[in-house]
């Protein structure tokens, strides 16, 4: 054999941190939806009039 057989509990440890990083990214992705402002409840940046009184 060449040695590239690769051991059967790798693979397997490959696919159990290919479902923890899908699992991961899925737990970022509900965090980032729960935590969105919708663009309905965000208010208007307001000019601040204290400057024109000066002048």
């Amino acid at each position: 054999m060449d040695g590239t057989q690769r051991d059967p509990r790798s693979a397997t440890g490959e696919q159990a941190e290919a479902v923890e990083r899908e699992a991961a990214k899925e737990r970022l992705l509900a965090q980032a939806e729960a935590e969105r402002i919708p663009v309905e409840e965000t208010t208007r940046a307001v000019p601040d009039r204290r400057w024109s009184r000066e002048r």
